[in-house]
């Protein structure tokens, strides 16, 4: 299919409530998906929920509840926490929906039939709370960096999935770009670790964990957690598990492969660059166009925790700031790529600096200004915004650089009202006076175009007041 645009967020694991990390990916891939929508382009954003693997079978089990039940729960949170970010997802797949399932063991029979997929004894230092193998050069004084705990030495009898045999083919495939891995230091990353370490046939089934996809060649197994989860990428999209359905995929919704971007987290780089890649290409399947890496939120230059008290909740700062007031903290914190830090303190600064005071007064000043003098807006509603330098830092997923781009107008406007005293003009040069006026309208309306895959129910009230000449409620009020 021309003209496509498939993005995808990681599923999110649901073995805990939503956090601020879930929110601020979700909020980046809507506002990708919003712009290519806005540039006529059919697209289709998935996101969804990862239900199996050892932690959620724990994790049940301390709340006393079926697995099934406590993942239903928690699933709901995810989809909740959408609806508040106002995150408009075309599809919104579960690892135990029964379609997915069926697909995964579609899938693992296929491989286990080509002898991709093999019996043999597998050897490990496993974290639980990654659901990943790790090499002891992942770990710090003997534990896994991400959960300050020591991974547990594994070893069973088990189906591992050939992973040795791709290695060279995965490399050309990153080094040439066709599987493109953005920001650049996350490819020096990944080739790094490719060049210096020998990639092992994983494991790809679980013999003590019962809350799993059941292997469908031998049933006394079930599915290593990250094996499952990275097929949804395809089965959210419609795809059945079988090879026909590829074949024909100008008739099926295969026609949105490959994903346009991926978005992940650092934390799970290397499996999606190793595991996830191994797959596809034993299946055939051409590899997504580019996986995009963002960085961590900090709280004063520190990971959030507990016991820190530096933890940051989305309902807390949706309570605060409302849901475009958050989207546009999110993705104003930092650079898109890198890690960000984040305190409540500085984000009501920013707050009322640049929303209450900047934009909210813009569009206030405006307002008032044509109400006293009977000023008649002639921005035409249809007006088409073409903007090269914003769409090239939105193409980029420079996304901060595109916030601070129509901020730059909103201060400039501040200051040229502040600076030709139009109240004043009105009065004595009316013809300068509409000259300014005109600038102003079609700048707020341009604003408002750019605004609408950041903060859509913003720009929309914009647009309504331009039309009516008047604004019923005020943007944004300074918060304490």
């Amino acid at each position: 299919m021309k003209n496509k645009f498939f993005i995808t967020t990681p599923i999110y694991y649901v073995n805990a409530k939503p956090h601020i990390g879930h929110a601020y990916t979700s909020v980046a891939a809507d506002i990708l998906a919003r712009w290519n929508k806005q540039q006529d382009r059919k697209t289709f954003l998935l996101m969804g929920t990862d239900e199996h693997g050892l932690k959620i079978q724990k994790k049940a089990e301390e709340a006393e509840k079926d697995p099934q039940q406590f993942v239903d729960e928690i699933a709901e949170e995810f989809k909740s926490l959408c609806g508040k970010l106002n995150i408009n997802y075309d599809n919104f797949i579960r690892t135990t929906d029964k379609k997915h399932k069926e697909a995964v063991q579609k899938v693992l029979q296929s491989l286990y039939d080509k002898g991709v997929i093999y019996k043999g004894t597998y050897e490990g230092l496993y974290c639980v709370g990654c659901e990943q193998f790790k090499n002891k050069s992942d770990l710090v004084d003997g534990k896994c960096p991400e959960h300050n705990i020591k991974p547990e030495i594994i070893k069973e009898e088990s189906y591992l999935l050939k992973m040795e045999e791709i290695q060279s083919r995965l490399i050309e495939k990153i080094e040439s770009d066709e599987f493109k891995i953005a920001p650049q230091k996350r490819k020096n990353e990944i080739l790094s670790f490719l060049e210096n370490n020998k990639l092992k046939d994983i494991s790809i089934s679980r013999k003590n964990v019962s809350w799993g996809i059941p292997l469908p060649f031998d049933k006394k197994y079930t599915t290593y957690v990250w094996v499952d989860a990275f097929l949804n990428y395809l089965t959210g999209i419609g795809w059945n598990g079988s090879s026909e359905q590829f074949a024909f995929s100008g008739l099926s919704e295969m026609k949105w492969w490959p994903p346009d971007i991926q978005l992940i987290g650092k934390d799970i780089l290397r499996v999606h660059a190793t595991i996830w890649p191994a797959i596809l290409i034993h299946l055939g399947i051409e590899l997504p166009k580019q996986i995009f890496v963002h960085g961590h939120i900090l709280s004063g230059g520190k990971k959030m925790s507990k016991t820190l008290g530096n933890v940051i909740g989305i309902d807390e700062m949706l309570k605060k700031f409302g849901t475009d007031g958050t989207r546009y903290l999110l993705m104003s914190a930092g650079s898109f790529g890198e890690d960000i830090d984040m305190t409540m303190e500085r984000m009501a600064e920013k707050y009322n600096a640049d929303l209450a005071n900047g934009l909210g007064n813009l569009t206030s000043r405006i307002l008032k200004l044509s109400s006293i003098s009977n000023f008649q807006f002639l921005v035409s509603i249809q007006l088409p915004i073409s903007d090269k330098q914003f769409s090239k830092k939105i193409n980029q997923l420079k996304l901060d650089k595109a916030l601070e781009y129509i901020w730059k107008v909103v201060r400039e406007d501040n200051k040229y009202i502040e600076e030709n005293k139009p109240w004043e003009l009105v009065k004595t040069d009316r013809k300068k006076f509409e000259k300014i006026m005109e600038k102003l309208a079609l700048d707020l309306y341009v604003i408002s175009e750019l605004l609408i895959p950041f903060m859509p129910e913003t720009s929309e009230k914009i647009k309504e007041a331009l039309k009516t000449e008047k604004l019923n409620e005020v943007l944004f009020k300074r918060i304490k």
